[in-house]
């Protein structure tokens, strides 16, 4: 089972919900948990512990997103590529994916850590510019990933197993 399937099954990624999550709404509106998580972490110090409230909010945003809008009408566009590209990567290791997208995939989810890290430290710091640092980097990387997606989406979504997923 690949890292993917796991973290899918803690968002409970189930074919419906999948398809929920392909809803343009959810990619972008999901970026707006960072700032929100970093800015609740960062509020500690004018509000004490109050800020465990916006932390928790943007917490469980993250968590309850995917699920939260309904599916797309349609699924060409970018946004939603990006989600089933993902789809796609997560079966990777029951249904193998060209050469070309095994690697730049883990170059772009080190680049986006590293980013998380940096903003950590920042926070924990107080220090404004690894935080900025860090959140830049973890923005990079993911898009730059969901870019990758896209393009794993295009080129196996002729097969049997991904056709069902177009509409």
């Amino acid at each position: 089972m690949t890292l993917e399937r796991k973290i899918a099954k803690m968002f409970n990624l189930t074919d419906e919900n999948w398809m929920k999550h392909a809803n343009p709404w959810s990619v972008w509106t999901r970026y707006s948990v960072l700032p929100v998580i970093v800015l609740a972490f960062w509020s500690r110090v004018w509000i004490g512990w109050w800020y465990l409230v916006p932390a928790l909010l943007s917490l469980g945003w993250m968590f309850f997103n995917p699920v939260f809008f309904k599916k797309p009408k349609s699924t060409k566009n970018w946004a939603s590529k990006s989600v089933l590209g993902e789809r796609v990567y997560l079966n990777r290791d029951e249904i193998d994916i060209p050469k070309h997208h095994k690697f730049m995939p883990n170059i772009l989810n080190a680049i986006s850590s590293l980013g998380m890290i940096l903003a950590i430290y920042g926070i924990i710091k107080f220090a404004i510019w690894p935080t900025i640092l860090g959140i830049a980097l973890a923005y990079l990387g993911k898009s730059w990933y969901l870019d990758r997606m896209v393009w794993l989406y295009e080129d196996m979504k002729d097969l049997p197993e991904y056709k069902k997923w177009m509409y």
